[in-house]
């Protein structure tokens, strides 16, 4: 089969890409405004890149349209379509599909899926469970929104399944729309018979209203696990809480809270595995965050479901490796520290700031830079948060380019510890006079950011 993808370069497209590729399809696909790491990966497995959404691609007359989510019917200003290939599929009469509903058409059936879905930590999870099954001899296969260290790569088919089992298949579960023409979460297609519901609150903001709105997704999801399944919930959330409650019909075991099923004992890079109170198995690794104990407890309680003791599972996690942009080291210079992560919601904004004051202590200064580049964070709608999601930073610097809200006044409880630049080339200025010697710049941006890291580090080489 001949696809032909609409959107290539999103992380769970170019994954998408990278299966199809690996199960002999032929795969071409199109997008705007490439960044790596996904770029750099599909060239590297073949694949032709086309940029742009020009109607002239129906010329490649694939077997399929794979539509991504970034595909709209929107139009420019002067009334010329946004897409035109779409356009063009559509008065064509083309065959088209999306991502999802491909995956689980073409890959996904007859494989004992496990989904991890949440606001945060999705794909840190998703990762740190591929790993522990892949370090247990299970050779999973996977489809994960980044790169896990520990394999390069964010997508692979898997090996064969032990006799009598369904070969497995971890998957990063959004709860994100699906496609233009159908609004349902991506999550819904999958069909997991252990899922992994990690936090949830309020995100996304461009296609919910509220927490309800989400709540009702994530039951969606709830309904599709069977009665021989898991589900694996965080015991400290009210809005989980509150989605198995509207009903549930498979096993449960829950992590995070005092009384669950699985919690920990000790800090987040030393800790013990309780299960029901019971010490079951000891992590020792170089993650930090309280945020990443509660995932890694999410993976360990998932792995079980499949057999894999949480001891093994535990042990598993000392060799874990993380995943790209998530507190990346990219460099340092003078003394000073640079790192990349995919923090964009407050809440996980703190986190990721939290997790690097833990790791290098109370006297180092952390100069946080962001850019608010979600749909979510555009829209204004989390910009109270922001002040609350850097206190634990010395100082912050925003690029409020593209915002239609005042990042100054949002950032004003801040006081002097936080600045605003326009562009990137007046964000660096400002971070480079800012740095001194045993500083840590922590970058966080769900995009490329305007390459702002090797910007930084070569800025602060010069004297």
């Amino acid at each position: 089969m001949h696809i032909h993808i609409l959107g290539i370069c999103g992380t769970f497209m170019g994954g998408l890409a990278a299966l199809a590729r690996e199960a002999g399809h032929k795969v071409t696909g199109c997008d705007a405004g490439v960044y790596p790491p996904m770029s750099d990966q599909l060239r590297a497995l073949g694949i032709d890149l086309i940029e742009g959404f020009s109607a002239d691609q129906m010329a490649l007359k694939p077997d399929m349209y794979v539509i991504g989510n970034v595909v709209s019917r929107a139009r420019t200003a002067d009334g010329a379509p946004k897409f035109p290939l779409m356009e063009a599929i559509l008065e064509a009469g083309a065959p088209y599909t999306s991502g999802p509903q491909w995956l689980a058409e073409h890959v996904l059936q007859g494989r004992h899926v496990l989904a991890v879905a949440g606001t945060h930590g999705k794909t840190t999870t998703t990762s740190m469970l591929a790993w522990i099954l892949e370090a247990n001899g299970r050779q999973p296969g996977f489809l994960v929104g980044g790169v896990p260290l520990n394999f390069g790569i964010s997508a692979r088919l898997g090996g064969p399944a032990a006799a009598g089992q369904r070969p497995l298949f971890v998957i990063e579960a959004d709860e994100y729309d699906t496609a233009f023409f159908d609004k349902r979460s991506k999550f819904v297609h999958y069909r997991p018979r252990t899922a992994v519901l990690n936090n949830l609150e309020f995100d996304h903001a461009d296609i919910f209203d509220d927490l309800a709105a989400i709540e009702r997704q994530f039951h969606h999801l709830v309904r599709t696990v069977p009665g021989s399944g898991r589900i694996v919930v965080n015991g400290l959330e009210e809005s989980l809480a509150r989605v198995l409650h509207a009903g549930c019909w498979s096993e449960v075991r829950s992590f995070g809270a005092a009384v669950s099923d699985f919690s920990a004992r000790g800090e987040p890079g030393n800790f013990e595995v309780l299960q029901r109170g019971q010490v079951v198995g000891h992590v020792q690794w170089s993650v930090g965050g309280v945020h990443n104990q509660l995932n890694a407890l999410a993976a360990i309680a998932a792995a079980e479901h499949v057999g894999v003791a949480p001891a093994d599972a535990a042990r598993a996690l000392a060799s874990f490796e993380n995943v790209r942009r998530r507190m990346e080291l990219r460099g340092t210079v003078q003394g000073i520290t640079v790192y990349d992560d995919f923090a964009h919601h407050p809440t996980a904004i703190r986190t990721t700031v939290d997790g690097l004051r833990r790791q290098v202590g109370k006297t180092a200064r952390i100069l946080a830079v962001f850019e608010p580049r979600s749909n979510t964070m555009k829209l204004g709608t989390m910009k109270a948060q922001l002040p609350w999601s850097m206190e634990d930073a010395d100082l912050a610097f925003c690029h409020s380019g593209g915002l239609g809200w005042d990042a100054r006044e949002a950032l004003a409880p801040m006081g002097a510890r936080a600045q605003v630049a326009d562009n990137i080339e007046t964000l660096v200025q400002l971070v480079t006079a800012a740095a001194r010697p045993g500083d840590h710049i922590l970058c966080m941006s769900n995009g490329g950011f305007g390459g702002v890291h090797q910007k930084l580090l070569e800025a602060l080489q010069k004297p």
